[in-house]
């Protein structure tokens, strides 16, 4: 490639230019260096002026001692020489060597192309809403495919909740089932414990009413002695302080009314230990009265004995009247 005239003298103009702004550069700087160096006469000197009679003794002495000679000056060293302005650049000299120009855009070379570019087939509107409806229905299916499987986890969800609450229900109904069960069977047991009670006191008082005719039959017109209700006066306190005794320790049911009376057979060891309590069938109290009236008399034992010999009588035939204490 040549070079061009214009090239040339830019080329030469640049170097001209950076020569004189080196030589003004060195102009600048010696009236620098020439400014900073120091006078010829040297610094001016300064004197101090004293009283000689304010002076002490020991400043005395010292102005009057011979003062010792001063050392020799040292020379100064010699400033260095000034370095001499090289000599201007003669216009005619040669050049140095610039860069070679970037190459323009018109004389770069092309390659040729290896061979025909392919032509790009321009899209057909067809095609594209062909492929825009596809992707719709895509879409729409997919969003129904989520749709389907959120209603059937939904399902599932509510068939195990519908079942848990069954579930529950039966252990329920199964728990209640058992608890009747429970309670018919505690019923029955009731009621045949109950049947039998009323069987064994209905044996004991056929027995007691048996007992009790032969006792009649064979009794004499005054009743022996020690009974309660016999007719002197010391059975008669007997008597009074038995139905106190066990009164004490009675409460009424409710189903009992005041006043009414029942007859009952005790069996006694000297001294009113209480061995068994048994009522007569004539004896209106219901199953809950008599027990109530036989745990009173054993709370009441020992029975009144002190002073009650002359009546005593092992088996004792007590007419009980209901009283609220």
């Amino acid at each position: 490639m040549r070079q061009q005239r214009a090239d040339t003298v830019q080329a030469v103009v640049l170097a001209l230019g950076l020569h004189v702004v080196l030589i003004l550069l060195l102009v600048f700087g010696l009236g620098l260096s020439r400014s900073n160096t120091d006078p010829a006469f040297g610094s001016p000197v300064s004197a101090d002026i004293f009283d000689p009679d304010a002076l002490s003794a020991a400043q005395r002495r010292a102005l009057d001692a011979a003062p010792e000679p001063l050392p020799e000056p040292v020379p100064a060293p010699l400033p260095d020489p000034e370095p001499e302005p090289s000599p201007e650049p003669v216009e005619d000299s040669a050049p140095p060597p610039q860069p070679l120009p970037a190459p323009v855009p018109e004389d770069a070379e092309i390659a040729p192309q290896p061979r025909p570019q392919e032509r790009v087939p321009e899209p057909d509107t067809v095609d594209q809403d062909a492929a825009r409806e596809q992707a719709e229905a895509e879409l729409t299916a997919q969003r129904e495919q989520e749709e389907r499987r959120r209603q059937e986890q939904i399902d599932l969800t509510e068939r195990q909740r519908q079942q848990e609450a069954e579930q529950k229900r039966r252990l329920a109904q199964q728990q209640r089932e058992e608890e009747l069960a429970k309670i018919r069977e505690q019923r029955e047991r009731n009621r045949r414990e109950e049947a039998q009670a009323e069987q064994r006191l209905k044996q004991i008082a056929d027995a007691r009413a048996r007992q009790a005719a032969e006792q009649a039959a064979s009794a004499s017109a005054s009743p022996p002695p020690g009974r309660p209700d016999g007719s002197n006066d010391l059975a008669a306190k007997y008597a009074a302080a038995l139905q106190e005794a066990i009164a004490r320790e009675w409460t009424r049911p409710d189903n009992v009314p005041l006043g009414q009376r029942c007859r009952m057979y005790i069996t006694q060891l000297p001294g009113g230990e209480v061995m068994s309590v048994e009522f007569d069938a004539s004896c209106p109290y219901d199953a809950l009265g008599r027990r109530s009236m036989e745990a009173a008399v054993r709370r009441a034992a020992p029975l009144p004995y002190a002073g009650f010999e002359s009546v005593f009588n092992r088996r004792l035939n007590l007419n009980f009247t209901a009283q609220d204490r």
